[in-house]
């Protein structure tokens, strides 16, 4: 499907902000290895545990099924859909060849996950043509050289770029002209605009605004009443007002892991075997981005979903897993008795900086020195034979959420 809205707008130069979205990508993927199965409802998660969908093709979308909800649920709601367990090796792989097509084109991209970012493209459009062609040359390629499609949203501003990507889907194209936004955007649903969720549609409704029409004829002062500062930006938004550029650099603001455990648990011990995977998962990932990080937040939801959190700063910035364990155990320990039992446990680095622009401290105690050794060696070790080769022996201990072998459960949240 491709669309153009309004007259001329092939030649629209104003509208040079582009959202590139792959459609499903974990499905689209597979579907490359498994074609019988195109046209049928697939869904990609672990099907055992109480693992989460982390994609669904359109068709299991049909009935209900949705990324994040539970398996055992959209298996429930969808029994005939394929069940792929996800190989997360392979998408990274193909996200960045992905990548590379967007780097091909502009300098001006902006990931915004594995499979979708935001392009400038106007300074491209003198070598490579108008907007539109611009956005069809990147859906070829990526049909071309990867096997999967994408939709493409273009309009003058990154906000009406992503609405646009997002109503063309699946396999599609279009784009709004920088004099048509504000007629466009206001043909729209209020839960259009960024930052109303459902419980905001509830107060706008409670004002009789259903529509971001209804939003720009809304006095200010009446949204800034109901929805505080957030007002403001909801009224900005009514009016195709967004002037943030694309911004090809981000510095990540955390780095961190997640594990749900297979059975809630009260146990200390299992806590803490669960707290040393994820701080040595996340001080890898800091270390091979080169980053150090100032926080360490650790993460606890109980039973009954409630989460709470917890974070103290180091002296010195770390990328040792050892430090971010010990700091992670002594936030756990400071929580005192917990009031039930522990469902998904959490870690965070926080306060990140780019290692070599930070004077550390020396330490005094040579056994900082040697943990920093051991895990420069487990680097080596994985990125030469793959991250479960080699595991810190206390991970190998067989516990009540875990079989007597050396290896971890599946993982669940996100890394």
């Amino acid at each position: 499907m491709e669309a153009d809205q309004g007259g001329g707008g092939n030649q629209d130069r104003s509208s040079h902000i582009m959202h590139v979205d792959m459609d499903a990508f974990f499905v689209s993927v597979e579907l490359r290895d498994a074609p019988r199965l195109r046209g049928k409802p697939v869904i990609v998660g672990h099907p055992e545990g109480r693992s989460v969908v982390l994609s669904a093709s359109y068709e299991a979308r049909a009935v209900g099924v949705r990324s994040a909800m539970p398996m055992s649920a959209a298996i429930r709601m969808c029994p005939a859909a394929a069940i792929i367990e996800p190989r997360q090796a392979l998408y990274r792989e193909v996200s960045v060849r992905i990548m590379e097509i967007f780097d091909s084109i502009t300098d001006l991209v902006e990931p915004l996950s594995v499979d979708e970012a935001f392009l400038d493209i106007a300074g491209a459009i003198r070598r490579l043509g108008p907007p539109l062609e611009i956005g069809a040359l990147i859906r070829r390629r990526v049909s071309a050289e990867l096997g999967i499609t994408a939709s493409v949203g273009i309009a003058s501003t990154k906000f009406v770029a992503k609405i646009a990507s997002t109503r063309c889907k699946p396999d599609g194209m279009l784009l709004i002209p920088a004099a048509d936004t504000v007629r466009y955007l206001h043909t729209l649903p209020v839960q259009a605009l960024w930052g109303v969720g459902a419980k905001t549609v509830q107060v706008l409704a409670r004002l009789g605004v259903h529509t971001v029409a209804d939003v720009a004829a809304t006095p200010l002062s009446v949204l800034r009443r109901v929805l505080g500062v957030g007002g403001e930006q909801v009224h900005r938004l009514s009016l195709g007002i967004d002037p943030r550029p694309v911004t090809p650099v981000r510095t990540e603001k955390s780095i961190g892991a997640e594990e749900t455990f297979a059975v809630d648990t009260p146990d200390d011990a299992v806590l803490k075997r669960g707290l040393l995977a994820l701080a040595h998962r996340t001080g890898a990932r800091l270390r091979q981005s080169g980053l150090l990080a100032r926080t360490v937040s650790l993460k606890i939801r109980y039973a009954d979903f409630s989460t709470v959190t917890r974070a103290r700063t180091v002296q010195t910035p770390v990328d040792s897993a050892q430090i971010l364990y010990a700091t992670a155990v002594q936030l756990l320990e400071s929580l005192g008795p917990r009031p039930m039992s522990v469902r998904l446990i959490g870690l965070r680095a926080e306060q990140l900086e780019v290692a070599g622009q930070t004077f550390l401290q020396l330490s005094l105690d040579r056994r900082d020195d040697n943990w920093r050794t051991a895990e420069a060696a487990l680097d080596a070790v994985t990125a030469k034979f793959g991250s479960q080769k080699i595991v810190p022996a206390r991970l190998l201990e067989p516990g009540p959420d875990r079989p007597s072998s050396n290896r971890l459960p599946p993982r669940n949240g996100p890394g």
